[in-house]
């Protein structure tokens, strides 16, 4: 099995022996009308899924293929199944999702004894110095094998319900066997059922993450990390075809911008008429548009508006 390289360079046989999985299984209930045709974690952030980072990510830390990684399905399974192919080991939970550790639990043969790094595929993360994959690796550093290990940044209220050692949590935990062996396999969260009862004991580590993280469950969320992404330009996909004007966007795959687009993500196959003008904005390739509130994306509430082009416009995965 490949071995991955720690972040001050040295091999390191405790992250060799290591396993992954990326949580891609919830409903993303906050998220939808966006959702409701496609599950969350192939919705594309600065054009490229969600998962599709999450497992690059993964990658750069060395994990790779169907042994080393897994990825759970349940809502609109078979779009994320078809999506991931032979890339990593799929485990597809019939019926409702079974929540962050319930998931991690159905995997329990697939895991057999390796301690276990969960992703959650709806995280976006990003670091101006390090890559994807490296910019995670301190969770490995001078690690135990017998702590639960959080990647978190300090919190606007380190006092905060929902936060661990004055942190938020951002999307990674790192989990030894110990833990992850006796979960059962029924609808829980890893919160409760891991991280809480590991801090209580003394058993839980914070490792902060020095770059942006963005939970993409909102709408708003979901705006500002396409924003981030753009790094205040427009990201324009190649077989995009923009006649009207577009700035600080992404704009994806085959669509067509006539219009005039600003702080908006242009799916991939949509089309912007010309005359429209969208702002704070989410166009899908169905001609559904979700308005968020606030031309900084900060606000939650979003307005859902179906454009003539179309007939139709989870689990929460945090630490509270």
């Amino acid at each position: 099995m490949p071995a991955s390289v720690p972040s001050d360079g040295r091999p390191d046989s405790r992250r060799a022996e290591v396993c992954a999985v990326v949580l891609a299984a919830g409903e993303g209930t906050r998220l939808r009308p966006l959702t409701e045709r496609l599950p969350k974690a192939l919705c594309p952030v600065g054009n490229v899924s969600l998962l599709d980072r999450a497992l690059a990510r993964l990658a750069g830390l060395g994990l790779t293929g169907p042994e080393r990684v897994a990825v759970n399905a349940c809502y609109l399974a078979d779009q994320v199944v078809a999506h991931v192919g032979d890339r990593a080991y799929l485990s597809v939970e019939p019926g409702d999702p079974l929540g962050t550790a319930g998931g991690v639990a159905n995997l329990r043969d697939w895991i057999d004894g390796r301690p276990v790094l969960v992703g959650n595929a709806d995280a976006y993360l990003a670091d101006p110095v390090s890559a994807p994959g490296p910019d995670v690796a301190a969770l490995f550093d001078g690690w135990d094998g017998q702590r639960v290990r959080l990647l978190g940044r300090p919190a606007a209220n380190p006092t905060a319900p929902g936060t661990f050692a004055g942190h938020d949590f951002t999307g990674f935990s790192l989990l030894p066997w110990r833990l992850v062996r006796d979960l059962p396999v029924v609808f829980s969260d890893l919160v409760r059922a891991v991280w809480r009862p590991a801090e209580a004991a003394g058993a839980l580590e914070v490792v902060p993450y020095p770059g942006t993280f963005y939970d993409t469950g909102t709408p708003a969320d979901y705006l500002a990390a396409n924003l981030h992404a753009a790094a205040g330009g427009a990201l324009v996909d190649p077989s995009a075809t923009v006649t009207g004007r577009c700035a600080e966007s992404v704009v994806g795959a085959g669509s067509r911008v006539g219009g005039d687009v600003r702080r908006t993500v242009v799916w991939p196959g949509a089309t912007v008429r010309t005359g429209e003008r969208l702002r704070d904005a989410i166009r899908t390739g169905d001609g559904c548009t979700v308005q968020t509130d606030a031309p900084d994306g900060s606000r939650l509430q979003a307005q859902v508006e179906t454009s003539s082009m179309g007939e139709d416009a989870d689990e929460r995965r945090n630490v509270s």
